[in-house]
């Protein structure tokens, strides 16, 4: 009995090896939605299979980005512009892409990124009324074809994402209920434009809850093409 056990442990640690190895995940969602939680979750499931994790996050994830998160995020800088504020992300995100995430993928890990293109469009597209179409051109330059093969939106209501915020809040957690509510909108458009690459999942539930539905939703997905290939819209 405890061999049969221990060879289908294997084997579901050799598919999951197959399965996500060279993928890119991002996790993405309103402030307050549990990404930090989940994705650490995933990321120790993940390496306990065995397989080489490379996390990131955003803005930051380099010498060069880490600089900008702080102009970005730091509140004196409230009078920045929104379009600064986008091409600032996207400064970020370039140099993310080919420094971490690229040679990553080459090398067969599996990316897990705390946000990515789909949180620009969701915060400065959205909520803060950037034409969502330069967006998109600008993420075209900065990602050059490095796009999630799986993005998961971690969902819950301004209520309970308010409950969940740290009392010591950053320049865009300062905006407020009503932004933070077109921002929540914003991402379950981009779920419903492209559910060949994204999935919703409820984060409002305890923490074990979603991830299990995480689990069940990576799980079940078919990652098919190569993320360094395929175009993001």
């Amino acid at each position: 009995m405890k061999s049969n056990l221990y060879d289908s442990g294997e084997v579901e640690m050799n598919n999951m090896i197959g399965k996500l190895a060279g993928r890119f995940i991002a996790f993405d969602g309103p402030d307050g939605s549990g990404k930090s939680t989940q994705i650490a979750r995933f990321i120790k499931r993940a390496r306990k299979a065995g397989l080489v994790v490379r996390e990131v996050r955003e803005p930051g994830g380099t010498s060069i980005g880490e600089q900008i998160r702080q102009i970005l995020l730091d509140p004196i800088n409230a009078e920045m512009t929104l379009g600064c504020e986008m091409l600032l992300y996207m400064a970020s995100r370039s140099q993310l892409v080919e420094r971490e995430i690229k040679p990553a993928l080459a090398r067969g890990e599996v990316v897990v990124a705390d946000r990515f293109v789909s949180a620009t469009l969701a915060y400065q597209g959205s909520a803060g009324g950037l034409c969502v179409e330069w967006i998109q051109a600008v993420a075209e330059v900065a990602v050059a074809g490095s796009w999630p093969d799986l993005t998961i939106i971690l969902d819950v209501d301004d209520s309970v994402a308010t409950q969940r915020l740290n009392p010591l809040l950053d320049r865009m957690e300062l905006k407020g209920r009503a932004f933070h509510h077109l921002v929540r909108e914003g991402f379950l458009e981009q779920a419903q434009m492209w559910p060949e690459r994204y999935a919703v999942i409820d984060a409002s539930k305890d923490a074990d809850s979603v991830e299990t539905a995480v689990q069940n939703t990576i799980d079940a997905f078919n990652f098919c093409g190569n993320s360094t290939q395929k175009n993001g819209f």
